[in-house]
């Protein structure tokens, strides 16, 4: 019988998840599903090595990343390399949903925890493994990080000035974009499930490299039809305009978009410059494009002429789509973030409570409390083991075994 909707448990509420995966893309696909009502146990060994302890940031003691990444998680710890792990692990698996791994292909086998295996413990798990380059083909064997994702599915290429280098943001973007892959698979292999109960357990393959290529969709079929490879061009976009980022009189940044039609006739009414309006060249957007550099020029020399405010009186009064290029202190002033409840803070046991980024998307009814923060090595193996019928005895005996 089907469960008594509840909007306040979220869409996933009752979707059970062993997230046995380390650093950041896979985590960050099982705690998108906690953020939507998922139970989601996090597992990790029992030294708490995971690489994520202690990669920036981190303050002495705490380790903030952690903190925020795999919030509103139980973690209990298990080396499933060791017999008696392994036989816990199997039960543990038994009543999930899903499990979440991003080992390299093999691993798993080679603990004795092949995929045959593990649906005959649970012949209904789905099974997401996260890799750099996928289960099959020459590169499945490869470490994988996010800056390697970047590089080989083509978004540093893109990322640069075009007569510098190619670039990466500080920050492991495609990590964070491969786990919103993860957790559209997971919340889809759901779906299946609802509409076929009696569906077998599902593995899926998820290539983090594939999910770059993914989202940089339009690449492959620009160079057939067209023969260009879309380079490098700074802040300037070159498949509309304008769109670029101009710098203030008063120094600071702002990112400006005229791409349509209908908005560059609003942005010459803003400039005051009805001869650019009515120039030829600018008529459409793909003649602005391919004058860039003469239409670039008059944007950027009216931003450099006049303040922050005063470009956004005029850009505002004429509905013109810009922002100031924030930074995190501008994040965390902005009143309309502040009005819709876009940072909230992470109950913390040791810190009080943490910020960061509220739920994300939101489900009319659902309104979620923060969760708390990830939690601490083992904390609740106590709970979660003493639920398969684990004793205290039994907890301390694979303690000295060195599975706990």
């Amino acid at each position: 019988m089907a469960d008594t909707f509840d909007p306040q448990q979220g869409p996933l509420h009752g979707l059970r998840i062993l997230d046995m995966a380390t650093v950041v893309a896979a985590p960050f696909a099982a705690t998108l599903c906690a953020d939507l009502g998922a139970e989601v146990t996090k597992l990790e060994l029992p030294d708490g090595s995971d690489a994520l302890r202690s990669l920036a940031p981190v303050e002495p003691g705490h380790a903030l990343y952690w903190k925020v990444l795999n919030r509103g998680k139980r973690g209990v710890t298990l080396d499933v390399r060791t017999d008696a792990g392994r036989a816990l692990f199997l039960r543990l698996v038994a009543g999930m949903d899903v499990l979440v791994e991003n080992f390299r292909p093999g691993t798993l086998d080679r603990w004795g925890l092949d995929l045959a295996t593990l649906h005959r413990a649970n012949p209904r798990l789905i099974v997401l493994r996260l890799t750099g380059f996928g289960q099959t083909g020459p590169y499945a064997g490869r470490p994988g990080f996010a800056r390697i994702f970047e590089a080989m599915g083509g978004l540093a290429h893109l990322t640069g000035e075009a007569d510098g280098p190619p670039q990466h943001v500080n920050f492991p973007l495609g990590d964070s974009m491969a786990g919103l892959f993860g957790a559209f698979a997971i919340a889809a292999a759901a779906a299946e499930r609802a509409r076929c109960p009696d569906a077998p357990g599902r593995e899926i393959d998820l290539s983090a490299t594939e999910a770059l290529l993914r989202v940089l969709e339009p690449l492959a079929v620009e160079r057939e039809r067209t023969g260009q490879a879309r380079q490098r061009s700074g802040a300037r976009a070159t498949y509309t305009a304008p769109s670029n980022i101009y710098r203030t009189k008063d120094g600071d940044w702002i990112t400006l978009v005229g791409s349509s039609d209908a908005i560059f006739r609003r942005l010459c009414a803003a400039m005051q410059a009805p001869d650019m309006a009515a120039d030829p060249r600018f008529a459409t957007n793909p003649l602005r494009v391919r004058h860039l550099d003469a239409l670039d020029g008059r944007v950027a020399a009216w931003c450099a002429a006049h303040s922050h405010d005063e470009l956004r009186a005029a850009l505002d009064a004429h509905s013109v789509p810009f922002c100031k290029v924030y930074d995190i202190d501008d994040v965390l002033a902005d009143p309309h973030f502040a009005a819709r409840g876009a940072i909230v803070r992470l109950p913390d046991a040791d810190l009080g409570s943490v910020p960061a980024p509220a739920v994300v998307p939101r489900f009319g009814g659902h309104a979620p409390q923060p969760s708390r923060t990830g939690p601490a090595v083992g904390e609740h193996n106590a709970e979660v083991f003493g639920a398969l019928g684990l004793t205290a005895e039994d907890l301390r005996g694979l303690r000295a075994a060195g599975a706990l």
